[in-house]
């Protein structure tokens, strides 16, 4: 049977970042270029996991061509506010590695948060070649996770909602400002070929215990339901997730 995830522990925040980042140029530095579909998230683990992945490429050489990027949420604000996801990773990711235009496909966070989902849908669609109701396969999903479990803007308080079927992203009000975003749905996630969640942070043990227990009644516990082999990337201690 296959695992439902595959955990690796690191010992400290830097670390965890310097890792998750060493683990994704390794893949890319196997076999021939080839076109890769990756989704972004935000977060302040991502901040150091973007320097350290930024440092790592330049020491490395390693071409980057082959890869789409795309977001696995996003805050419904300018990109030039502080809490765009794009925003950051356009500041601490695309620009220091120099990324061409036409390979960031980001949601637009100053437009209507339903045209906005329906927009990145599009995008996604035209971009992997994915025609009528079959969901679009992304090549890899980073996610994060918060104190309450919730990955992407996918919040427990919304779990029925968000499985409702078809959506490739859908608006949502979120628990926490700000409130308007857009998300990946869990069919989207679901369907990926690899998902990386990058766990780290006080307060977030008891989430972490629920989420990898059975019967899991949190959102990043829905995404471990619903797919195998998603890897947790995290410095939570044993003591923290054990209690």
């Amino acid at each position: 049977m296959a695992r439902r995830f595959d955990l690796f522990r690191y010992s400290d925040e830097q670390t965890l970042a310097d890792g998750v980042a060493l683990r994704w140029l390794d893949e890319l530095a196997q076999g021939p270029p080839q076109p890769q579909r990756v989704a972004l998230s935000g977060g302040r683990i991502t901040r150091r996991f973007f320097n350290s992945f930024v440092a790592q490429c330049r020491d490395r050489q390693q071409e980057l061509d082959p890869i789409e990027f795309f977001w696995a949420d996003e805050r419904c604000v300018p990109p030039e506010h502080p809490e765009s996801n794009f925003g950051m990773a356009r500041q601490l990711l695309l620009a220091p590695l120099a990324i061409a235009q036409n390979r960031i496909h980001r949601i637009r966070g100053e437009i209507a948060p339903t045209e906005a989902a329906r927009e990145a849908e599009r995008e996604l669609r035209r971009v992997t070649n994915t025609a009528g109701e079959r969901v679009p396969i992304l090549d890899l999903i980073f996610l994060g996770m918060g104190e309450d479990g919730h990955v992407a803007s996918l919040f427990p308080e919304r779990l029925a909602e968000a499985e409702a079927p078809g959506a490739v992203y859908r608006s949502v009000i979120a628990s926490k400002a700000p409130a308007e975003r857009v998300t990946i749905t869990y069919q989207t996630i679901a369907a990926a070929r690899q998902v990386w969640v990058i766990i780290s942070g006080a307060g977030k043990g008891d989430a972490f215990r629920r989420s990898i227990a059975a019967n899991a009644d949190t959102p990043l516990g829905r995404v471990l339901e619903l797919r195998e082999g998603t890897l947790l990337l995290t410095d939570l201690s044993a003591v923290d997730t054990h209690g």
